[in-house]
Parts: structure tokens; C-alpha cells; sequence
């Protein structure tokens, strides 16, 4: 379909930021989502990409003799549909470099205000901290773990009463509306990925994350 935006999404696990993606894509958010890739099998987000009509396929790192031979398939099979766009979606991956290289531009959510708390068991962390309010970011996939330039964060306040998993429980639908917003953004032109060093908001590049509204816009900070 000429004029969308093509997407391909990465997937590990049950798939909750995907299913906000087809619902968007359903009520008319300008993507094409040409596929979804998983390296579980028993992943949920298959079952969701099945019954929207969007093409899945598994690849499993045991049918590969290594890491490195397993990311060539993997990435290879994902270019071949030739996405404009790479969404991980709760990918649990580290994805290396050559693949990165030979990828389009790649985009992840995750569950924190970057740059604090990268990697796993960020609801567990704020809480130990006592930070008061927690988060989450979009931001490019790059080399370095969650590193990337953030494209853009929404936040909520840590309540007296929160445990990990009520944290993380509240945060998730907020984590959906990011998504949505920044791969909208993407789609209209307003974000671009050009320069892999810099994020670019109407064509001015951003010294920090843009801010999710209540509204679902994003603006600068």
C-alpha cells in the first residue's frame, strides 16, 4: 500500500504493545505492519499477528549453530519483507551491531525513564530507589543496551502502596499510548531516524525526549 509507513515487529513475548499497534493500524494509524518475528515459539504475540492477518514466523536459536549465524537468518528474513521500520516490542534480545548495520531503522520500548535503569527489572529498581515517579521511553536501538537517542517518555507518579507488579501493571497502558504516538509520528514525517547519531523532530534534532500528553501528542519537554 503506497504512502504507509511498512513496519516489521519483533516479538518475544505476549505481545500487549503489538495488539496496540493492530488496534491503531485498525482505526487508522498510516502503517502497513508486513510482519511480526518472534524467537519463541510459545510466544502470545504470534497468536495476535495470526488472527490480525499480519504474517508471523518463529525462528529458534537451536535450528542455528551460533548467535552470530542465528541473527544472519533472523534479520535477513526480516529485510525481506523491507520494512521502512523496526519495532521491538518486547524483544528480549540483544541484538549486535552487524545486525543493526544491515537493518532498517530499529526502535524499542522500554519500561523506564532512560537513561535510568537499562536492562531487566526496571519496577523493582524504582521502587528501591524511592524514586517518586517512574516511566517509560522510546528510543533508537543502537550498539549500546537501551542506549540509543530516546525519541520520546511518558510518565507516572509511584504510589505509597505499589508493588512491582501494580507498577508495572499501571504503567503498561501508558507504554501502549507511547508506542502508538511515537510510530505515528514516525508515519507522518513529524520524527525521522535519517542521522542514526540524532533524533529529529520536525526537523530540528532533539536534545532530549519528547513528552507524551494526556491527549496522546508528543512535545518537546
Amino acid at each position: 500500500m503506497p504512502g504507509l509507513l511498512r513496519v516489521a515487529v519483533l516479538v518475544s513475548g505476549r505481545g500487549s504493545n503489538l495488539r496496540a499497534l493492530i488496534a491503531a493500524r485498525d482505526v487508522g494509524l498510516g502503517i502497513e505492519l508486513v510482519g511480526v518475528f518472534s524467537d519463541r515459539t510459545r510466544a502470545e504475540a504470534l497468536q495476535h499477528a495470526r488472527k490480525a492477518g499480519v504474517p508471523e514466523l518463529c525462528m529458534r536459536t537451536a535450528e542455528f549453530g551460533d548467535e552470530a549465524g542465528y541473527q544472519r537468518a533472523f534479520f535477513s528474513t526480516v529485510a525481506a519483507c523491507s520494512p521502512d521500520l523496526i519495532v521491538c516490542a518486547g524483544f528480549m534480545r540483544i541484538i549486535s551491531a552487524m545486525s543493526l548495520a544491515s537493518s532498517a531503522p530499529m526502535i524499542n520500548i522500554h519500561p523506564s525513564l532512560l537513561p535510568k535503569y537499562p536492562g531487566l527489572d526496571t519496577h523493582r529498581r524504582v521502587l528501591a530507589a524511592g524514586d517518586p515517579v517512574h516511566g517509560a521511553t522510546v528510543h533508537r536501538v543502537t550498539r549500546d543496551l537501551d542506549g540509543g537517542p530516546r525519541i520520546a517518555q511518558v510518565r507516572i507518579p509511584v504510589r505509597s502502596g505499589d508493588d512491582p507488579e501494580s507498577l508495572a501493571r499501571r504503567l503498561l497502558p501508558h507504554e501502549h499510548r507511547l508506542l502508538v504516538a511515537c510510530v505515528t509520528a514516525l508515519a507522518a514525517g513529524d520524527v525521522d531516524l535519517v542521522d542514526p547519531a540524532c533524533v529529529r523532530f520536525r526537523g530540528t534534532p532533539l536534545d532530549g525526549p519528547l513528552a507524551l500528553a494526556e491527549d496522546g501528542a508528543l512535545s518537546r519537554g
